[in-house]
Parts: C-alpha cells; sequence; structure tokens
C-alpha cells in the first residue's frame, strides 16, 4: 500500500515538473482554479455569514472570484452580510491572488528546502513575467515581493491607524479596519470592510491619500519596484539606470492619471449627484481618486452609478488599460499602450523603427501588444453580448460591468448584485480569465520562438 502512494506521489510530481517545463502557464491556471474551488468551500459554511443562514454557492463563488482575482466587485453587501470569519478569509484570498498562488508556492517551497527548484522557478517565472533566461532572478523577485507587499500594506495602515481611531472607532475596530484597507488596496481589491465604504471619507484626506497612493503604487508592478531599488544604488544619477519598462510605465501612468484627473474632473464638476455640491479642494480630491481608481483599484468616494454616461465611458476606456505587468493590477497594461501608441507614432512619421528613450523596441513586442488587445476585446466582447442576451441592462451599463470584471478593477454601476445567476456565472468567468487567461495566454505565446527555414515572398495587403 505505501509502495502504491509513493508511486502515484512520484507519477503526480512528474506531471507536475514535466507540465511546469512545457506548460507553465496552463498549470498555472489549474492552481489559480484550485485556489478559488478551495476559498469558495470556505465561504459556504454559516458561521461565514452573519446571519448564520450560510451563503448561497453562486454568491460563495463570486465572492472567491472577486476575492483570489482581486477585483472587488461583490454581489453581497461585504460590510453586513460576511461575518468576521468571512471577511478574515476574504482578506487572505485578497493576500495570495495579490502575491500569486506561484509566488506563494515558491515562497512555501524556500520555507522548507531552503532553496526554489526549477519547477518553481518556471511557474514563478510564468507568473511574475520573467523570460525563463533570467530564471536567476526570480529567488531575489520572489524575495522583493513579499518584503515590499508587507511593507507598503504595513505603512498604509499605520498612517490610516490613528486617523481611525480619531474619527472615534475603538483600538480593535480601527486596526481591522485600517490592515484591512492597507492590504486590500497595494492588492487592488477594493473589496472595503464597512457596509459605507469610503463614502463617509469623501473630504478626508488622511484617509482618501493613503489608500491611493497604495493603490497606485501597487499597480506599478513588482518588476518597476525591484529595477528602481536596484537603480538606487547607484546613487544621485540611479535614474539613468531605469529599464525601458519601468520609465515606459511609469511615464504612460501618471499621464494617464493626469488625463484621468482632468477629464473627469471636468465632466462630473457640475454633477449634483457627484461632485457639484462639493467645495474645491474635495471636488479635486475626489477627481484624484476617480482618476487612480481604473487602474484596478476598485474603491470609490462618490456614487459611481450616479455619474455621466460620457464619464463611464472614460472610465471604461482607463479600465481596459489597468496597471502595469506584473503588478496586483489587471487590464491589457499601461506598456501595451505605451507600445501600441508608440508603433502609431513611428508609422505617421514614416519610420521603420519604434525608438523611445534612446532603445528600440523589438516588432515582436508589437506583435505580443496586438495580441492582448485583440484577446482583451474579444473577452470583454464576448461577455457584453451574453449580459446583454439574458438581462435587460442597458449597454454602457453592460459595457462598465464587463470591463470592471475583465480588468479585475471592482468599479461598479450598482448592478452586479441585481444580475441573474447565470449573469453572475459569466463575471466569475471574465474576472477568472481577466485575472489569468491573457496572462497565460500571451505567455505561452511569448515562450514560443518557431524559427522557419523556408520564407515566402513578401507582399503588402492594402491596409486602411
Amino acid at each position: 500500500m505505501a509502495t502504491r502512494w509513493r508511486d502515484r506521489g512520484a507519477t503526480v510530481r512528474e506531471w507536475v515538473d514535466r507540465t511546469a517545463r512545457e506548460y507553465p502557464a496552463r498549470l498555472a491556471m489549474t492552481v489559480f482554479g484550485a485556489v478559488i474551488a478551495l476559498f469558495t468551500i470556505l465561504l459556504l459554511p454559516p458561521w461565514a455569514t452573519a446571519s448564520g443562514d450560510g451563503a448561497r454557492f453562486v454568491d460563495a463563488l463570486f465572492t472567491a472570484v472577486s476575492a483570489v482575482c482581486v477585483t472587488g466587485l461583490v454581489v453581497v453587501d461585504t460590510g453586513s452580510y460576511w461575518s468576521d470569519y468571512g471577511h478574515a478569509v476574504i482578506l487572505v484570498g485578497i493576500k495570495i491572488g495579490g502575491l500569486g498562488v506561484m509566488t506563494l508556492a515558491s515562497l512555501l517551497g524556500m520555507a522548507v528546502s531552503r532553496r526554489i527548484g526549477l519547477t518553481q522557478k518556471l511557474l514563478t517565472a510564468s507568473e511574475a513575467k520573467v523570460r525563463t533566461s533570467s530564471l536567476g532572478e526570480v529567488g531575489y523577485l520572489i524575495r522583493l515581493i513579499i518584503v515590499v507587499s508587507v511593507t507598503i500594506e504595513a505603512t498604509v495602515a499605520l498612517v490610516l491607524l490613528p486617523r481611525f481611531l480619531a474619527l472615534g472607532e475603538s483600538f480593535g475596530s480601527a486596526l481591522w479596519h485600517a490592515v484591512f484597507y492597507g492590504i486590500s488596496a497595494f492588492n487592488n481589491a477594493g473589496f472595503v470592510p464597512t457596509t459605507e465604504g469610503l463614502s463617509v471619507y469623501t473630504s478626508d484626506w488622511l484617509v482618501v491619500v493613503p489608500i491611493g497612493l497604495g493603490v497606485f503604487v501597487g499597480a506599478l508592478g513588482f518588476p518597476v519596484m525591484a529595477n528602481v531599488l536596484q537603480a538606487r544604488r547607484y546613487g544621485r544619477r540611479w535614474y539613468r539606470h531605469l529599464t525601458l519598462h519601468t520609465k515606459l510605465t511609469v511615464t504612460t501612468s501618471v499621464a494617464l492619471f493626469a488625463a484621468g484627473f482632468v477629464i473627469i474632473g471636468a465632466m462630473e464638476w457640475a454633477n449634483p449627484r457627484t461632485l457639484g455640491g462639493q467645495d474645491l479642494a474635495t471636488k479635486l480630491l475626489s477627481a484624484s481618486f476617480a482618476s487612480i481608481m481604473p487602474r484596478s483599484g476598485g474603491f470609490s468616494t462618490v456614487d459611481t452609478g450616479a455619474m455621466n454616461p460620457e464619464t463611464w465611458l472614460v472610465t471604461d476606456a482607463l479600465m481596459f488599460v489597468g496597471g502595469g505587468s506584473a503588478s496586483t493590477a489587471g487590464g491589457i497594461k499601461v506598456t501595451t499602450l505605451a507600445v501600441m501608441l508608440l508603433a502609431i507614432l513611428a508609422e505617421a512619421r514614416g519610420d521603420r523603427d519604434i525608438d523611445v528613450f534612446g532603445r528600440r523596441i523589438p516588432r515582436d513586442t508589437l506583435r505580443l501588444s496586438i495580441a492582448v488587445v485583440f484577446i482583451g476585446a474579444t473577452m470583454v466582447l464576448g461577455a457584453c453580448i451574453a449580459l446583454l442576451r439574458i438581462t435587460d441592462f442597458s449597454l454602457s451599463e453592460v459595457l462598465f460591468e464587463v470591463i470592471s470584471a475583465f480588468a479585475t478593477v471592482g468599479l461598479s454601476t450598482g448592478i452586479t448584485g441585481d444580475l441573474p445567476d447565470a449573469g453572475k456565472y459569466v463575471l466569475c468567468a471574465l474576472m477568472y480569465l481577466g485575472r489569468v487567461g491573457t496572462i497565460s495566454v500571451l505567455g505561452a505565446i511569448a515562450l514560443r520562438d518557431r524559427r522557419r527555414v523556408v520564407r515566402f515572398p513578401e507582399e503588402r495587403p492594402v491596409i486602411g
């Protein structure tokens, strides 16, 4: 009997090792799905809800997917529906989803064996956007991920704690809310532990600013953080040692924030249901916060459902782009947008190469960017068609909800809880695919490098 179990265990390990080497993205999707299933089970018992009646399967599944995929969309009110146990399960799911299942597995492997095996390196490389030629950097990246994430989450929590205490909360309640917001903000999850959420802090700079900064930094991505920390070692001219990825990510993120701040602020400035009734300082704060959240944050200090339809459309575009690669944010990623815009600029100028910051971007990167946009748009289109067929909501409402799910943002016009069960399952699938599907498909594409012996004659089709 023992021999048979050892043989089965060896067979499973061999399958995992082979799959990790040949299809790391496929294994990552499988493990992510297993983690979602586990957290669904943890949210089903009666003690997971405040009423003690237990959650419906679709509601538990939706909440588990939203937490592990760090989205923030909810079909039940997080603050009042779930018990303290349920809140703790959600928070652990957010933390695991933010770190990444493969990164967590590698960390556990390090704790047991004091080293990272090839399988764990391949899995983590697939998730953290590290090429297999750079596997030696995976160990450093894993340590950096855990240190940076905990440090920033703790910093946000420590800033929020005295403010919550000053607002009259008990120490236990203030500490719990501070930790919850710290983890939810950095991981771009968008979950709130109270029924009223952040709406009661709309004009409170000491609450809104730390959460906004936590979301923005979390959306930059761990490769950017690693590069900045490494570059700082070079002293006063450290910025010269930043990689092209870091420069593109930071520049595009800041540009999108500025554009969102101006456009959303202008469109909602006189809307009495959002910014219209606020003083000047609060309007500026709310517009800034609303511009950061489409990076994948999902928090809101004003009623998103009360915004103008044109503001929804601008937010749709910002959400579809999302944050940085290998970050806690979703979307097609800001570097994808940057490469596409640079390609258009190069074509308008008649340049053969795509040049920026003294570097040339390879053509295969452009092809990969096109694939990212096309796959993302296809997912959004398919989900929109499905929801329009099974609901009576308008296209603008459905499109907003679908893009928010795909980009793992969590902003909502308020229709999520009113969706039929079939619609909830559609969004569950979209959140899952938005978190791991595009990454996995494109990871597989990026790792392929087929060289053909015979090349066909070149001929240009008519474009445009």
